[in-house]
């Protein structure tokens, strides 16, 4: 039998908290699990951003124990429609709808804010007394048998396993030396939340305009939130406006179908890139979440891209645990890069290439797109498939993302 030490993972955003809960629940409580983020000691989280989570991850939340939390402040999302226009049209025609349920009364995604799901995994980690600390990860040298991880105030902790969850810039992958490919879109995705005379009725609705999608994604209440993403320049611009000219930018892309629109936060643009890790993996080191991968957020997917590696990660170490296998060593990192791996690489080609044949002004290629738009509305097994790939449902599933306890 293989001694286990403790698992440090260096980040505690979405993908860090739930991997610590998933691991505490299929490993028990005998086993140290830490948490380091200098971004811990920032509660209540004032994270104005909302998102997503389809209905395997909203499993996965379920069976951590966190869902519950949230679920009353959270938005299903009942119906999705597609749209296909130049900002001038003065229709926008409908190409594809799809209904919001994957199983009878489970829609295919929620939204969540962001602050509500954050602050609820960190009140669930401290209850099942997982060591949270608002340090960040300095150092760390790898051996055979551990990796000695330094913190910010120089204490060091001798682990089976460190997890790097911190981030598109991680510094653990830096230092651990795994390089990236990928490229910038020169775009900007705006994030703004807004309010509205109207009920949206759970109906979430996708704008292909020629500088890239303007979703619009129902919130509790009266409000929805915004990812338009614009040319990096004039993202620039939008986002500099004084309030009314904002305003005007804004309704000539929402349009009134929900009556008068209102702003409700600050502006905010984030630029638009794609990046895959080398290697998902180091010695006694494993990435997850943006710091293995960053998508398109044209599909929704990024965050729930992370939580599959999640469910993956948690679930291979957990069988390596009951094996009595040392939790770290390459053959046990390696199923888990197998596993996320190619998914990943399809995801990421997958929203390059509707980025690619959506964010542009040629006629041809709009022609081209609405035919298959329209075709996939008139098939619905086909419409099923896709619904169902959007949940996180296709392919082997982590058995957390089915709902299943580890």
């Amino acid at each position: 039998m293989s001694v286990q030490r403790s698992i440090v993972i260096g980040g505690g955003a979405f993908a860090g908290l739930a991997l610590a809960l998933a691991l505490r629940q299929g490993l028990g409580a005998d086993l140290p699990i830490i948490v380091a983020d200098p971004a811990l000691g920032l509660r209540p989280s004032r994270d104005p951003r909302a998102t997503a989570i389809v209905a395997a991850c909203r499993r996965l939340f379920d069976a951590i124990g966190v869902w519950n939390q949230v679920a009353e402040r959270t938005q299903p999302i009942l119906d999705m429609v597609v749209t296909d226009s130049k900002l001038e049209d003065a229709t926008r025609p409908v190409f594809l709808t799809f209904a919001g349920n994957v199983e009878p009364g489970e829609p295919f995604a929620h939204m969540v804010e962001n602050r509500d799901l954050i602050d609820a995994l960190v009140e669930r980690a401290e209850a099942e007394g997982i060591d949270l600390r608002s340090l960040a990860v300095t150092g760390f040298v790898s051996r055979s048998d551990g990796v000695d991880v330094t913190l910010a105030d120089g204490s060091l902790i001798e682990a089976s396993l460190l997890v790097a969850a911190d981030g598109a810039r991680s510094k653990l992958r830096q230092r651990a030396g795994i390089a990236t490919h990928g490229w910038d879109y020169d775009q900007s995705g705006i994030v703004v939340t807004v309010g509205h005379e109207r009920d949206h009725h759970g109906r979430a609705e996708e704008h292909f305009l020629p500088s890239g999608p303007f979703a619009i994604l129902p919130l509790t209440g009266k409000r929805s939130s915004l990812v338009w993403t614009e040319k990096r320049a004039e993202a620039a611009r939008i986002t500099a406006l004084g309030e009314a000219e904002f305003h005007d930018e804004l309704e000539q892309r929402f349009g009134l179908h929900l009556g008068e629109v209102k702003v409700l936060d600050k502006p905010r643009a984030f630029p638009l890139g794609y990046f895959v890790a080398r290697s998902f993996i180091g010695e006694r080191l494993a990435l997850i979440g943006d710091a293995a991968h960053v998508i398109h957020p044209i599909a929704g997917q990024g965050l729930n891209m992370g939580l599959k590696d999640v469910a993956a990660l948690a679930e291979v170490i957990v069988d390596a645990a009951r094996l009595g296998i040392d939790l770290g060593q390459a053959d046990v990192l390696d199923r888990y890069q197998r596993w996320r791996r190619f998914d990943t690489m399809a995801m990421g080609l997958a929203t390059n290439s509707l980025n690619f044949l959506f964010s542009n002004e040629s006629t041809l290629l709009r022609t081209v797109r609405d035919i298959g738009l329209g075709l996939v509305d008139r098939a619905p097994p086909l419409k099923s498939m896709f619904i169902r790939q959007a949940a996180g449902l296709a392919g082997e599933v982590p058995r957390l993302l089915k709902g299943e306890a580890l």
